[in-house]
C-alpha cells in the first residue's frame, strides 16, 4: 500500500525466512484453479506471434507467493494485526491522497480551468500509488476491512472501535474523491451492502436511499461525475472508448477463441489491438487509454482465451463460497466472522469492478487481493479444526 517495489522485496525476504525455518509449507484449497489460470497464461503465451511479449504475465506469477507465505504463517491473531496495518496504511495514503485533492483544486483556480474538466484530465489522486485506480481498489479493500471489523468482531474496546472508524471514514473519503465511478458507485456500495445484510438486513432497505441523499447534497463535482454514467462528455468521460475496447475484445475472442492473442498483446502500444478495431468505428479513436480491455473479463478471454477467463471466474467464485459457507452458524460476533466477511466482501468488490476495469492486472490491487484471499482461508481453517 506504500510501495510496490517494497512490497515485493519484503515478499522475497519472508518466502526465504519460510523457507529456512524449516515450517511446512501449505496453500489453501484454491491451489488448483491457480495453477490452471498459470498453465493457461504459459499455452497463450507459447503459441503467441511474440512470445516474449508476455513475459510480465509471467513475471506477476510471483505474486502469488502471498498465498504461500500467509497461509503457512498467519492465525487469526496475525490476520488482526494485518487488519490495523491495512487500516493505518490505508488511513495515512488517504489523508495523503486528500491533500492531493486540495491542490488539483488549487491549481484549477491559478489556471482558471474548470475543476472537473482538469482534474479528469489525468490528474487525480492517488495517494501513495502511481495510479488512481490502483488507490481508489486499495481504498474499497480498507473500508470494506473496517465495516466488517466494525460489524463482526470480537473483544473490541470502545476506543479501537472510534480508531477503525476514523480510518474507515478517511479511505472511504479519499475512495470518493478518486472518482473512480464503478468503485464509488457500484462495487463498494454492493460490497458493503452485503455486510449490512448479514448485520441487520432492515438496514439494506435503508441503506440506497441514504446514498442517494448523498449524492444529491455532494458538492458539484461529485454530482457531475455520478451523472457522467449517464450522460458522459465528450473527451472528458471515459464511456466511448470503452466500447471501443468491449467491441474491439469480442473481435479478438472471435478470432482467437482458445488461446487467446497472447498475454501483452491485446493492448493498442505494440500490440495487437488495432488489427481488431471494428472496421465500422470511425477514426480517430476516442480519447483514451488503450493499453488493455478495460474488462477483467473480455480482456483475459482475448489475450490468453476463453478457458482461462473461465478458469479465473471459478477461482473467484470459489474464494466466495467458500469465505460465505465459512460464515455459517457462527456467533454474531467472532474474529473468523469478521475475516470471512471482509474476504467475501472483497471478492464481491472485484468480482463487480472486474467488469469494467483489469483490477488484477494491477500488482498494487492483485497482491493485496491475495493477501486477502489467504487470509480468509486462514480464518475457514481455524474453523475446520475447532469442528474437528
Amino acid at each position: 500500500m506504500a510501495s510496490i517495489a517494497v512490497s515485493e522485496i519484503l515478499l522475497a525476504i519472508s518466502l526465504a525466512a519460510l523457507l529456512m525455518s524449516g515450517a511446512k509449507l501449505r496453500l489453501p484449497r484454491i491451489w488448483l484453479p491457480i495453477a490452471l489460470w498459470m498453465l493457461a497464461t504459459a499455452l497463450s503465451m507459447a503459441f503467441s506471434d511474440q512470445p516474449a511479449a508476455g513475459l510480465p504475465a509471467i513475471r506477476k506469477f510471483y505474486l502469488f507467493l502471498e498465498l504461500l507465505v500467509v497461509f503457512s504463517t498467519f492465525d487469526l491473531i496475525w490476520t488482526r494485526r494485518l487488519f490495523w496495518t491495512w487500516a493505518g496504511l490505508g488511513a495515512a495514503s488517504a489523508a495523503w491522497g486528500c491533500v492531493q485533492f486540495v491542490h488539483r483544486i488549487s491549481q484549477a483556480r491559478q489556471l482558471q480551468r474548470p475543476f472537473y474538466v482538469f482534474y479528469m484530465s489525468d490528474r487525480r489522486i492517488t495517494g501513495f500509488m502511481s495510479h488512481w485506480n490502483t488507490f481508489s481498489a486499495q481504498m474499497m479493500f480498507v473500508v470494506l476491512f473496517v465495516i466488517a471489523f466494525l460489524l463482526f468482531a470480537t473483544k473490541v474496546r470502545a476506543p479501537w472501535n472510534w480508531l477503525a472508524a476514523a480510518c474507515g471514514a478517511i479511505a472511504a473519503a479519499a475512495m470518493v474523491l478518486g472518482f473512480t465511478r464503478i468503485i464509488v458507485f457500484m462495487a463498494c456500495p454492493v460490497a458493503i451492502l452485503y455486510l449490512v445484510w448479514w448485520w441487520k438486513r432492515w438496514l439494506v432497505a435503508v441503506l440506497p436511499l441514504v446514498a442517494l441523499a448523498a449524492v444529491l447534497v455532494s458538492p458539484a463535482p461529485l454530482k457531475e461525475r455520478f451523472e457522467s454514467i449517464f450522460h458522459p462528455r465528450k473527451d472528458v468521460d471515459s464511456n466511448d472508448f470503452r466500447r471501443v475496447t468491449f467491441r474491439t475484445g469480442l473481435e479478438m475472442i472471435k478470432a482467437h477463441p482458445l488461446l487467446g492473442v497472447g498475454p501483452e498483446r491485446a493492448n493498442q502500444a505494440g500490440g495487437l489491438f488495432d488489427q481488431y478495431v471494428p472496421k465500422d468505428i470511425p477514426r480517430p479513436l476516442p480519447v483514451g487509454w488503450y493499453g488493455h480491455l478495460h474488462s477483467l473479463y473480455i480482456h483475459y478471454a482475448a489475450e490468453r482465451g476463453i478457458p482461462a477467463m473461465l478458469i479465473l471466474v471459478w477461482l473467484l467464485l470459489e474464494m466466495a463460497w467458500d469465505f460465505w459457507r465459512g460464515t455459517r452458524n457462527l456467533p454474531a460476533r467472532s474474529d473468523a466472522k469478521f475475516v470471512l466477511h471482509a474476504a467475501t466482501a472483497v471478492v464481491i468488490g472485484v468480482v463487480l469492478e472486474g467488469f469494467f476495469e483489469v483490477n488484477l492486472g494491477i500488482s498494487g490491487v492483485l497482491g493485496m487481493f491475495l493477501a486477502v484471499a489467504a487470509c480468509g482461508y486462514v480464518a475457514l481453517e481455524t474453523l475446520e479444526k475447532a469442528d474437528a
